[in-house]
């Protein structure tokens, strides 16, 4: 199981904690220091089921200096989500072939069954 994770975001923290208090092996990717690849997230989010635009923290001041009422192509949102990584939502729990975004922390329990 992997976790694409924030140490300072709350959300990501309870997240982690969730899955390390059901004695859970997680590898951590801090993806604010190893964003993933444009290939990696397109994986990522084939595997949450979700467009690029889905996962944009719509709350983050970068969004709305740069992005906010522009209408982006996949290709275009995957290559701004790699470029600027503190846009994607977080935490992203990856199992396999199955992906859920940790928030509410709670939705990682179909992955502790």
């Amino acid at each position: 199981m992997q976790i694409y994770h924030n140490p300072r975001c709350t959300k990501s923290r309870e997240t982690l904690a969730l899955l390390e208090g059901a004695n859970k092996e997680v590898e951590i990717i801090e993806y604010l220091k190893t964003p993933p690849t444009a290939k990696e997230l397109q994986a990522i989010l084939s595997k949450l089921g979700m467009k690029a635009e889905e996962i944009v923290r719509k709350s983050e001041d970068l969004y709305k200096e740069k992005f906010k009422g522009k209408t982006l192509s996949e290709l275009e949102w995957i290559a701004a989500l790699v470029k600027n990584p503190i846009l994607i939502e977080r935490p992203i729990v990856v199992r396999g072939d199955k992906a859920v975004l940790g928030r509410p922390p709670e939705n990682v329990k179909v992955f502790l069954k």
